[in-house]
């Protein structure tokens, strides 16, 4: 018979081994943490945590192993090198019994070699620290296993589920240790073994007994009624190989996952306070913003209507001509202009307001009204249905006022008789255009000490925006506004795009001044342009 060796003696030198498959592969126990932790001190609470399960599992395996320790030295028969037969307290037909046993292995000197045998009426199954390494169903043959490689320094634990068929129930094992020095360990079965309820749940995992685990029986000596027939032979199974852990299999990396996870934890949940705080705050900003607008509209912009009203009854009390009269156009009209002021600050103050629709027509309003004084005829062309969505405060008026001055510059500079006010959309950018027909001028010749075009290009950058301006003398000019819609993070990308076309201008003018051409004349002067 193959992978079958019949010896007269027990033999602890080294035999052939018949080749069979070892199952690979290892469960390991998880550890279910559940704790609440600050973000400073969590990390301390968590060594002391694992320390302290650490010290624990020493202390029970220390125990367990000191149960067993004082009786390590089981009397094995010297020939075939097993104990006693053993089951539990009562015995029946189709009955399975499990049995539980823990050791410890000395750290020093090293293991030689550590060889079991097995058998049981009628069948069993072995596990060696929760991995089963083989089983067996013919109790007149002994199963050898070779556990060299299985066993290091340290607490062990071997468990065998038995099953008896009908009659008499039993199973014998035997294990033997030998160290470098010459030491010899024996571990039999005797009553000092365990029995393991039917109904334990991963039983053969275990570390420590269970506390209603009760001691085994010993029911018969190796060779005595009702087994007196020797073994017929012992059956050498190849050794199991050594478990290999992966690394994220290992205690340090499940420890440091776990860290980790609580890293995240607890920071997730100091940004989803933080946010919730934040939103809390900007609900009450908002609602404070439009507080301030009422109060200024209904106190401020009263008071002022009112002296204007009072200014305009005294100048009807007055005679035409009277040097006060003058003056009182003057205050009259300065009233007036606050007040124009004042209304653009309640528009922008207001949180109501913070959107692209009410942008556009405020825009548009104020630009009828503006030119409505004036013989300049402004025509306008909107993005029909433009939507209600949010334009933040700090855009939109800083949008506001960089139109407001080129409306200005066309008024006082162009001489034009007609301009046109376009609001839309781009690629997600809000684009204002302002276009006229008047004079015109030449960017390359533009006075340094104006600070029209520089005012505009600085505020739209501010925004993360652009402005560019495009103009010939006799064709009138054109500004074109263009910011994000998007909200900061937007802006600061756009910023940075900003700076790279910036840098990347700047070699350009470099390499220009070094020896450029006629036909770069144009983009040159639009350059120019932007930057004053």
């Amino acid at each position: 018979m193959a992978g079958l060796h019949t010896y007269s003696r027990y033999q602890p030198g080294p035999a052939p081994f018949s080749v069979c498959p070892a199952r690979k592969g290892r469960r390991l126990n998880g550890i279910l943490f559940d704790c609440s932790l600050s973000l400073k001190g969590w990390w301390l609470v968590l060594v002391l945590l694992c320390g302290w399960v650490m010290a624990q599992n020493a202390l029970g395996h220390e125990s367990a192993a000191g149960d067993t320790g004082a009786r390590a030295q089981h009397a094995l028969d010297p020939e075939w090198g097993v104990g006693s037969w053993i089951w539990s307290e009562t015995t029946f037909n189709k009955q399975t019994c499990r049995f539980w046993k823990s050791f410890r292995v000395p750290p020093n000197p090293p293991v030689a070699r550590a060889i079991l045998r097995v058998t049981a009426d009628n069948g069993f199954r072995l596990f060696i620290d929760g991995r089963e390494i083989g089983r067996g169903s013919d109790w007149r043959y002994l199963t050898e296993f070779d556990l060299t490689r299985l066993l290091g320094p340290g607490p062990h634990t071997i468990a065998v589920e038995a099953f008896n068929e009908r009659a008499e129930a039993g199973v014998l094992l035997g294990l033997r240790i030998d160290l470098v020095d010459g030491t010899t360990l024996g571990i039999g079965s005797d009553s000092s073994w365990l029995v393991v309820p039917n109904e334990e749940r991963r039983w053969e995992k275990r570390t420590r007994p269970g506390q209603t685990w009760q001691p085994a029986k010993v029911v018969g000596a190796f060779g005595q009624a009702p087994w007196k027939t020797m073994p017929y032979a012992i059956t050498q199974l190849t050794p199991p190989e050594p478990l290999q852990l992966r690394f994220w299999q290992r205690g340090w990396f499940q420890l440091l996952l776990l860290s980790v996870l609580l890293t995240a934890l607890v920071l997730y949940l100091r940004l989803l306070a933080r946010m919730a705080v934040q939103s809390r705050a900007q609900t009450m900003l908002q609602l404070e913003r439009v507080r301030i607008a009422r109060d200024i509209h209904d106190d401020v912009g009263a008071a002022l209507t009112q002296l204007v009203l009072q200014g305009e009854i005294l100048k009807t009390e007055l005679p035409d001509g009277a040097p006060v009269r003058a003056q009182l156009d003057e205050l009259c009209e300065r009233a007036r202009a606050v007040l124009r002021a004042l209304d653009e600050v309640v528009w922008a103050v207001n949180s109501r307001r913070d959107t692209l629709r009410d942008f556009s027509s405020y825009v548009c309003k104020y630009a009828q009204e503006f030119f409505g004084k004036t013989q300049i005829r402004c025509r306008l062309d909107v993005e029909p249905e433009l939507p209600a969505i949010a334009f933040d405060l700090v855009t939109r008026r800083g949008l506001f006022m960089a139109v407001k001055e080129a409306l200005s510059n066309v008024a006082k500079h162009s001489g034009a008789t007609e301009v046109f006010l376009r609001i839309g959309r781009r690629d997600g950018d809000v684009l204002v255009v302002v276009e006229d027909n008047g004079r015109g001028f030449d960017p390359a010749r533009v006075a340094h000490d104006r600070n029209g075009l520089v005012n505009m290009a600085q505020r739209l950058e501010e925004l993360g925006g652009h402005c560019s301006v495009w103009s010939e003398p006799g064709r009138g000019c054109r500004v074109e506004f263009r910011v994000p819609l998007a909200g900061p993070a937007e802006r600061r990308k756009r910023m940075f795009t900003l700076w790279r076309r910036a840098r990347n201008a700047l070699s350009g003018s470099t390499a220009n001044l070094h020896g450029s051409s006629s036909g770069e004349t144009q983009p040159l002067k639009q350059t120019q342009a932007n930057e004053h």
